[in-house]
């Protein structure tokens, strides 16, 4: 961590700040300390400050000031742990981790816990480490989790990298490296998959954490299976009943609020109405593209959301800090405002609306009234990370066409169907016309198509099949290279034509995603790393973000943010149906299935 030092190295040094017998680097004054230990607010505090790390907290740090001591006046303000969150992917904000940081530290985030699979899945273990390396220089805390399903279901996806047991077990010896990402594999390891077992038993062996992700309403035998293998938290409640069966069995329950997933209102009952102890329960967010995070915010967001559900400020400090610190470990360095702590620090005049005041992070002021007054370290990444695209050929409208069977003049079909602000989907079986052998998309009942481009290989390959929900009502394509979790092309559309465009667009620049109408470019966001991230700053990635949201509803699609659900159809670990570039999957069962169900 660039510029911290251990506690080792400064005991000293906050020993005698406490004691008086030394002056801190920082002293904050006339504070209301919010203690997330005793759940109490405590007026009247100082916070002293030497090295990055509170020495001391409590009346009167008067003798701490000395002529070099930076002091900052509360003025009867709150005094917040600054916020973790727990489970989160920086690549869904299409922006570097660098420019992730600098969307989020105005919003009171000094911490983040990130499992980046998705450059994994194109770079394999070289993307984890270009994350790795650029999270230590960062002014926060970014911790990473090494990737753990990659590809996140063998045999039905093929990602441009895999990553095995031995990646695992060489990136637990990294520094940075806090844990194993999400396990999403939940059927591989309630059936004791051999090469799953073993990254869970590398992670433990270094005493190291085990993310979960257990995407199935199924609370049964095979979710004692799963929870018997080892993972430790899991994001994927979206049932007050999801959340207790989890604290119940000794797992963190992480309690989500990204930018299309809304799983805190429905599993907080499990405190405000059933009395469940909060200790552990987590706050998240899991995917937050940047246009929410520059205009919207980041965990103060999740905060605010669920204290207007009805949970105590204390008590949802307490998820966004403390828990957080505890589950991965970390106890004594972040977490609470605390001696020996990272001096992370949120003021806000107010704990139920939030306003992020200043921003402190390991005794920096960071930002002020939601803007960075301190810059994070530039971070370049190498060509090796920007030339991912290989589709092998132009791609043209012929591409996208669906061969009805042979004499049919209509088809039962297997169709996917979007469930607003929710990762699952729900698998629909629809009827479609056949016209000149083809069959036909039913804009008048909103099903179009839905189309799988693999990048990484030059195959040429090209999977279609059908999609309901977005409400696309006019000629339109939108594709893009941000497709969970193997990251092919993913597009949708009403018009073949527009669906080959978009593609090739996507092609020649190197990744990003598109929307075209009528042969007419509505948006595009450049993302030339991995086919992921932009090389721009998070502002203009949220203004290109918003044009493309703008876009998308020009085209009929009134969904709250319908790109995450977009860019999520082709992750084959959540049920109920998707697609990948291998096929049609039912994640129910686990296997490929017919586009057409009957044909007459």
């Amino acid at each position: 961590m660039t510029g911290l030092k251990s506690w080792q190295e400064l005991a000293a040094a906050l020993i005698n700040v406490a004691a008086g017998r030394a002056t801190a680097d920082m002293v904050i004054k006339n504070g209301r300390w919010v203690n997330v230990h005793s759940g109490e607010v405590i007026p009247a505090t100082d916070i002293a400050i030497t090295g990055g790390r509170f020495a001391y907290v409590g009346p009167n740090a008067g003798a701490m000031i000395g002529k070099d001591t930076a002091v900052v006046d509360a003025r009867d303000r709150y005094l917040i742990p600054g916020f973790c969150d727990g489970h989160m992917h920086v690549e869904s904000g299409m922006v570097t981790v660098t420019e992730f940081a600098r969307a989020v530290i105005p919003h009171g985030t000094t911490s983040m816990f990130i499992d980046p699979h998705e450059i994994a899945n194109v770079l394999g273990l070289a993307g984890v480490k270009l994350l790795h390396d650029e999270a230590m220089g960062l002014p926060i805390n970014v911790f990473v989790q090494m990737p753990s399903c990659v590809p996140s279901a063998p045999g039905l996806e093929n990602p441009g990298a895999a990553i095995t047991p031995e990646d695992v077990a060489l990136a637990m010896t990294w520094p940075n490296i806090i844990g194993l990402g999400e396990m999403m594999n939940f059927p591989g390891v309630a059936n004791c998959d051999p090469k799953m077992l073993a990254e869970i038993a590398a992670t433990q062996a270094a005493g190291k954490v085990v993310g979960g992700h257990y995407a199935s309403p199924d609370l049964g035998a095979p979710f004692h299976a799963y929870v018997a293998g080892g993972p430790a938290d899991d994001h994927e409640g979206t049932t007050v009943d999801d959340c207790v069966a989890r604290v119940r069995q000794g797992m963190r329950a992480m309690l989500r609020l990204g930018s299309a997933w809304y799983d805190v209102a429905a599993q907080i009952k499990a405190v405000t109405e059933r009395g469940i102890d909060s200790r552990n329960i987590i706050l998240c967010t899991d995917d937050c593209h940047s246009g929410t995070l520059v205009y919207e915010g980041h965990m103060n967001r999740v905060l605010r959301h669920a204290i207007a559900q009805g949970l105590k400020p204390m008590t949802a400090i307490q998820m966004a800090t403390l828990n957080t610190a505890q589950h991965f470990g970390l106890e004594r360095e972040l977490g609470s405002i605390t001696p020996g702590r990272r001096a992370d620090v949120v003021i806000s005049s107010d704990l139920i609306s939030l306003p992020i005041e200043m921003v402190i992070a390991r005794g920096q002021v960071m930002a002020e009234n939601g803007k960075l007054t301190r810059e994070p370290p530039k971070f370049s990444y190498p060509a090796t990370a920007r030339n991912t695209m290989n589709v092998g050929r132009k791609l043209s409208d012929r591409d996208f066409e669906i061969a009805a069977p042979k004499g049919a003049n209509k088809v039962e079909a297997r169709v996917i169907g979007i469930i607003e602000n929710q990762a699952p989907t729900k698998a629909l079986q629809l009827p479609l016309n056949v016209k000149s052998g083809l069959v036909e998309m039913d804009r008048e009942n909103d099903v179009c198509q839905i189309s799988i481009v693999e990048r990484h290989r030059g195959s040429g390959t090209v999977v279609n099949a059908y999609v309901s929900g977005f409400g696309y009502d006019v000629d339109c394509a939108i594709a893009s290279t941000v497709a969970h979790d193997s990251h092919h092309i993913i597009v949708v559309g009403t018009n073949r034509a527009d669906m080959a465009q978009a593609a090739n667009v996507l092609s020649e620049i190197g990744g990003g995603v598109v929307v075209v109408s009528k042969g007419e470019e509505l948006a595009r966001i450049e993302l030339p790393i991995a086919g992921l991230m932009s090389i721009e700053p998070a502002e203009i990635v949220a203004a290109k973000a918003e044009k493309m949201v703008a876009a998308m509803k020009a085209c009929g699609c009134s969904l709250n943010n319908a790109y995450m659900q977009h860019s999520l159809l082709a992750l084959v670990v959540i049920p109920e149906l998707r697609i990948s570039d291998v096929g049609l999957i039912d994640v129910t069962t686990f296997a490929k299935v017919d586009l057409f169900i009957s044909s007459h």
